[in-house]
């Protein structure tokens, strides 16, 4: 029994470590976003420099997961746990990568005026942290239903991501000054699009988790 609950103790802070990755990561994708809309070089350089941090806690908590494994042996639904744990990081860290990849083109935008208002943008990467921070109350809370409602929500960022291709696309052709500006916003967008679909494989292990069944939801 000491064992046991010995064992029950490190998964519970195995999944308080993965709840903290998944909060930087979501700090991440909002400061990005901040730092676009203010032009906030400083903010984008420290989005960069915070990345560092986000992959160290993916290689900890990657190398508990695999003790965990390796000590305990853990059957069923703990080990469904532990092995959810060691995809969600992998996702998580992608994320932040991308949010990375945003800082980096504020940086390259610099302070050069934008093309165009930003709107649909930060839309999506509101919908995006509104999944992350879905997907991760499922995962702390064993909610199937809001693993569910983050797959829908992914429609929509795509829907945005093709609203906001054409409509730069119609900038570039107006202009040729605005083609490389316009670029980086592309890229921006499709950065976040990619958030939305890592976020949905986030919450397609999720369900795998509680209920046993992989299932692709993410078309």
């Amino acid at each position: 029994m000491e064992v046991r609950r010995s064992f029950h103790e490190e998964l519970q802070q195995l999944i308080a470590q993965l709840l903290m990755m998944g909060d930087m990561v979501e700090q991440s994708i909002a400061k990005s976003i901040r730092a676009l809309k203010e032009q906030n070089l400083e903010l984008a350089r420290q989005v960069v420099e915070e990345d560092d941090a986000i992959d160290a806690l993916e290689l900890e908590i990657e190398a508990k997961c695999l003790e965990l494994i390796a000590r305990q042996q853990p059957m069923a639904k703990d080990l469904r746990k532990i092995a959810t744990a060691l995809k969600i990081i992998t996702d998580l860290e992608r994320i932040a990568d991308h949010a990375c990849n945003i800082a980096e083109a504020c940086l390259k935008i610099g302070k050069e005026p934008l093309i165009k208002p930003l709107v649909d943008i930060p839309r999506m990467a509101e919908l995006a942290r509104g999944m992350l921070k879905k997907a991760l109350d499922s995962y702390a809370n064993n909610d199937v239903q809001l693993a569910y409602e983050v797959c829908r929500a992914d429609d929509e960022v795509d829907s945005l991501h093709n609203q906001v291709f054409r409509e730069l696309l119609t900038y570039m052709m107006q202009d040729p000054k605005n083609i490389q500006q316009a670029t980086s916003l592309l890229f921006i967008s499709s950065y976040l699009e990619r958030i939305g679909d890592y976020t949905t494989n986030l919450a397609e292990w999720l369900i795998y988790m509680v209920t046993g069944e992989r299932k692709k939801l993410n078309d």
